[in-house]
C-alpha cells in the first residue's frame, strides 16, 4: 500500500507523514559535522554542574565565570517546591538538591534568599544531611561538612583481589570499576579543604540508620566496614602503600587520549582527586589533559553553563545513518559514506578491561564517545553495524572484526551485556558504599535485541554471522517477555524502549509475526497508546510498575513503539496511523520535535539522560519505515 493509500485509509489531519519526513531528513543532515559524525547534547540533572564546581574548589581553581554560568543554570532547573529533581516532571530529590544548594552557596546565594530557604526546607523535612547518599557525603566530607569516619571505607588492597574473588574490582561494572578504584585512594587520604561557607542549616541531628540484620548480606557487610575502618587506621603500611600504588597505575594505564577516564564524568572527576592526592601537580601531563579534556563537555549558552555527564557521537551517527538510510537516502549518498567512513575510523582495536574475562577474544567494536578505547560496548557495536550494512563504504574488515568481538561477548545465558560478560554478581549492590547507581552489568533485553538484530543483518546480507548464536539470544528475549507482553529496557525509557526494540529484532530474526509473544507485546502497545496518538513512559516506572508505558507522549517513544508495530506487520492498524499522525502534527517547523523529557537511562531508579538527538534520529526511522515500508533489512 502507498502512503496515499495510508493516508486515505487514515483519520488524521494536517501534514502527511512524507512531507513530515523529508522535513526532518534535512534537518538531521544540516547537523551533521563535515567530519561525518552527529553529536546531539546529552542532558542530565544539575549534580554534574555542582559537583563539578565543588571539584573546582577542591583543587583550587574555580572560577567567578564558571560559578556564575553554573549558578545561573542550577537556578534554572530548580522546581517550583525550591528542589531539584533527576528528571525533568520527577519528584524532588533529596540529595540532588542538597548538592545544588551548596554549590548555590558557593557562588554566593544567601541561605535566605527565598529559593534557597525553600530549598533547605525540603532537605530538613527530608532528614537533612544525616539521609543523604553516600557520594554526596562523601563530596562534602572532602570540605569537612560531614565526617570521613561515617562514610563506609573502600581499601586500595581491593586490588589485590583475583577476578575469581567476590568484590573484586571487575565484578563491578566499567563504570562503578573506574569509580571505585579511584575512591579507594580517596578513602585513604580523606583529604579536608575549605568550602568557604557554612551549610549548618542542612543538619537535623538525627541519628544513623540501624543496621541490618546480622544474618544478611547487607549486614553482613556493614559488620565487614567495620572491620575495614578498624584496619584503616592501623594498616600494614608497606601493604597499603603498594595497593595505592597499583590503584594509581591502574588509573593512569585507563586514562583515554581525551583526558579523561572511561568518557563519563564520575570516574573522570574522582580519578582527577585521587591523582592529585597522590602528589600529581594540576601542571603533570596526566592532570593538565584531564582538566583540559573536560572543558569539551562543557556547554556555556544563554541558559547557563553545564556539564554533559557523557558523550554520543559513535551512537548518534549509527543511529543517523540507520534513520537517514531507512529515510531514502542512497548507499552511495556522500552524506553516509561521510558517516561510515567517520564510524570506521573510530573502530576499537586495543585490549580493554573485557579481556579479564574473555582472555583469547580479539579486540574490535566501537565505544560511545570520541575516546574510550578500554571500554567499547556491545549496543554501539551492534548500532555500528548495522549503520554500516547500509552505507555503501569500505569498513576495512571492521565489520568482520567486531562480529567476532560481539560473538565471543555473548553471556552464558545467551544474552548480551553492554561492556562485560557474565558481570552479574549482585553483591556488589548491597556493599555500604553503594547506595546509588546500578553497579553490575547483566544482559539486557534492549542490548540482546540489538545485537540479535545485527546478526540477523549480516545473514540477510551474506555476511559472517552465526545462527546458534542468534537463536541462543532469541530465546534469551523470549524468557525475559514480561507478563505484560513488554520487555524491560535498561537504556531507554522503559518498557516502551525495550518493546520498541525486542519486536523488530525477533522479526528480523525470523519469528512470525502470528508468534504469541509478538502479539502480547502488540497488544500493550496498542493499550498504552495516549488519546494524543503518541506514547510516552514517565520515568517513575522503574520504581513503580503503575507507571510502565504511561507518561505524556513524546516524539523518540512515539517512534520506538511505531518501531515495534511496524515490525510486527502492523502498519494497516488504527493506532499505527495514529502514533504517524502525532509525529506529523507536532513536528516544529524546522523540522525537528519538542522533547524536554528524559527517554534515556543511565541508572534505573537514580540517573537519567536527555539525549537531544533521539527526537529526531528515531521519529526519521519510523516514518521512513512507515512511508517506504517494510523493515530495515528488506
Amino acid at each position: 500500500m502507498t502512503v496515499r493509500d495510508r493516508r486515505a485509509a487514515s483519520s488524521w489531519q494536517g501534514d502527511d507523514a512524507a512531507t513530515t519526513l523529508k522535513r526532518a531528513t534535512e534537518a538531521l543532515v544540516a547537523l551533521q559535522h563535515e567530519s561525518g559524525w552527529w553529536k546531539g547534547e546529552l542532558e542530565t540533572n544539575v549534580t554534574m554542574d555542582a559537583e563539578d564546581l565543588l571539584l573546582r574548589q577542591f583543587l583550587g581553581i574555580r572560577t567567578d565565570e564558571d560559578t556564575a554560568g553554573a549558578a545561573r543554570w542550577i537556578r534554572a532547573n530548580q522546581r517550583e517546591d525550591g528542589t531539584w529533581a533527576n528528571y525533568l516532571g520527577g519528584p524532588g530529590d533529596l540529595s540532588t538538591t542538597i548538592e545544588a544548594y551548596v554549590a548555590l552557596r558557593l557562588a554566593g546565594d544567601p541561605p535566605n534568599a527565598a529559593h534557597m530557604s525553600a530549598a533547605s526546607a525540603f532537605i530538613r523535612a527530608r532528614g537533612g544531611l544525616e539521609r543523604a547518599r553516600v557520594f554526596t557525603k562523601m563530596w562534602l566530607a572532602l570540605f569537612g561538612k560531614w565526617p570521613w569516619d561515617d562514610i563506609p571505607v573502600l581499601p586500595p588492597e581491593l586490588m589485590f583481589f583475583p577476578s575469581w574473588l567476590p568484590l573484586n574490582i571487575y565484578d563491578f561494572g566499567c563504570w562503578a570499576r573506574q569509580t571505585v578504584v579511584a575512591l579507594t585512594i580517596v578513602s585513604t587520604y580523606r583529604p579536608v579543604r575549605d568550602l568557604g561557607v557554612d551549610i549548618e542549616e542542612l543538619r537535623t541531628g538525627l541519628p544513623p540508620l540501624p543496621h541490618h540484620p546480622l544474618f544478611t548480606w547487607e549486614g553482613a557487610l556493614e559488620r565487614g566496614d567495620a572491620l575495614a575502618r578498624r584496619y584503616a587506621r592501623r594498616p600494614v603500611r608497606a601493604l597499603r602503600e603498594v595497593a595505592l600504588r597499583e590503584a594509581e597505575r591502574w588509573i593512569v594505564e585507563r586514562q583515554e587520549a581525551d583526558g579523561g577516564w572511561g568518557g563519563i564524568q564520575p570516574p573522570w572527576v574522582y580519578s582527577i582527586i585521587a591523582l592529585h592526592l597522590r602528589g600529581y601537580a594540576l601542571t603533570h601531563p596526566v592532570l593538565a589533559a584531564a582538566l583540559s579534556g573536560l572543558e569539551g563537555f562543557i556547554i556555556r549558552d544563554e541558559r547557563g553553563r553545564r556539564l554533559e555527564a557523557c558523550q554520543s557521537p559513535v551512537w548518534d551517527t549509527a543511529l543517523g545513518v540507520i534513520a537517514l538510510a531507512d529515510a531514502g537516502l542512497s548507499p552511495d549518498d556522500p552524506v553516509l559514506t561521510t558517516a561510515a567512513r567517520w564510524l570506521v575510523g573510530e573502530e576499537v582495536t586495543v585490549d580493554g578491561d573485557w579481556k579479564v574475562r574473555r582472555p583469547r577474544l580479539s579486540p574490535g567494536g566501537w565505544a560511545f564517545e570520541f575516546a574510550n578505547d578500554h571500554y567499547p560496548d556491545i549496543d554501539d557495536t551492534a548500532e555500528v553495524v548495522l549503520s554500516l550494512l547500509r552505507a555503501s563504504e569500505d569498513d576495512h574488515g571492521a565489520v568482520a572484526r567486531a562480529t567476532d568481538w560481539v560473538l565471543g561477548m555473548q553471556c552464558r545465558d545467551g544474552g548480551w551485556a553492554a561492556f562485560d560478560v557474565d558481570n552479574t554478581r549482585a553483591l556488589c549492590r548491597k556493599l555500604p558504599f553503594c547506595d546509588f547507581g546500578e553497579l553490575i552489568d547483566p544482559p539486557s533485553a534492549d542490548v540482546t535485541a540489538h545485537v540479535v538484530e545485527m546478526l540477523a543483518a549480516l545473514e540477510a546480507a551474506g555476511r559472517r554471522s552465526d545462527r546458534a548464536a542468534l537463536e541462543r539470544g532469541v530465546a534469551w528475549l523470549l524468557a525475559h517477555q514480561e507478563v505484560d507482553g513488554s520487555w524491560f529496557g535498561r537504556w531507554g525509557a522503559n518498557y516502551v524502549y525495550g518493546t520498541g526494540a525486542v519486536l523488530p529484532a525477533l522479526v528480523a530474526a525470523g519469528v512470525p509475526t502470528a508468534h504469541p509473544a509478538v502479539r502480547r507485546a502488540v497488544e500493550w502497545l496498542c493499550a498504552r497508546q495516549n488519546d494524543d496518538g503518541g506514547w510516552g513512559e514517565d520515568l517513575r516506572s522503574y520504581d513503580d510498575p503503575s507507571w510502565a508505558g504511561r507518561g505524556t507522549s513524546t516524539a523518540s517513544q512515539t517512534a520506538w513503539a511505531l518501531l515495534a508495530l511496524l515490525a510486527a506487520g502492523e502498519a494497516e492498524r488504527r493506532p499505527t496511523h495514529r502514533g504517524i499522525e502525532f509525529l506529523c502534527t507536532t513536528q516544529r517547523p524546522d523540522g525537528t520535535w519538542d522533547e524536554p523529557w528524559f527517554t534515556g537511562t543511565g541508572f534505573p531508579g537514580d540517573f537519567y539522560i536527555n539525549y537531544h538527538l533521539y527526537r529526531l534520529v528515531f521519529p526519521i526511522t519510523a516514518l521512513g519505515r512507515f512511508v517506504h515500508g517494510g523493515g530495515p533489512h528488506e
